[in-house]
């Protein structure tokens, strides 16, 4: 049975996602962390797009990435950094085979039912993925970080994030996003320790 064909949409944030092979946790150790940094890095050297979150558990990856018009795809910019991941990784440890598990997943943030609510509690869940496999304390000191551009317009991280337009909107100055925004942190803790 054929694969369903990928829906690609021009300027359209993806929550794009996907797991090492086997499941293995060939991301737990600094070397994963720092080739994912730099594949993402030579990425936005080579491509034009907007890096809206990102972060790394042991054995997977969350991405949320807008495409621009007339720009490349979301499947070229994923495939290009999945490669260069699998490429540094062998290279760096001498193994060959298949650093990814399948085909990544994505979804469309735009086609749910309520869109900038959706990405709002998307990136504390991202930003809390590390937390809740017990990798780090607080989304603020992941290795990467990316939630700290949300809370301080100044912040500088080892990658380029765009903060999305959907957290501009949440208030006229940064203080009065920020501060609506830490409101959607209460509320996916409120929900954490309900599952745990």
């Amino acid at each position: 049975m054929a694969r369903p064909l990928r829906k690609i949409v021009e300027t359209a944030t993806y929550h794009c996602y996907t797991r090492c092979h086997g499941k293995r946790d060939l991301l737990k150790s600094r070397y994963g962390k720092r080739h994912f940094i730099e594949s993402v890095q030579m990425c936005q050297e080579k491509y034009e797009f907007e890096l809206i979150a990102a972060e790394t558990v042991s054995n997977h990856i969350h991405l949320i990435i807008k495409t621009i018009e007339n720009e490349e795809t979301i499947s070229r910019i994923m495939q290009y950094i999945k490669a260069r991941m699998a490429e540094k990784y062998n290279r760096a440890t001498g193994e060959t085979g298949p650093f990814w598990n399948e085909r990544y997943g994505s979804t469309i943030i735009e086609e749910s039912d309520n869109p900038e609510q959706y990405l709002l509690w998307l990136l504390w869940y991202i930003g809390y993925n590390p937390v809740r496999k017990g990798i780090s304390h607080d989304p603020r000191t992941n290795e990467i970080g990316f939630i700290n551009c949300y809370l301080d317009e100044n912040f500088i991280l080892p990658l380029h994030f765009t903060v999305h337009e959907y957290f501009n909107r949440l208030g006229h100055s940064f203080c009065e996003r920020r501060e609506k925004f830490l409101a959607y942190e209460d509320a996916y803790r409120k929900r954490l320790t309900l599952w745990i």
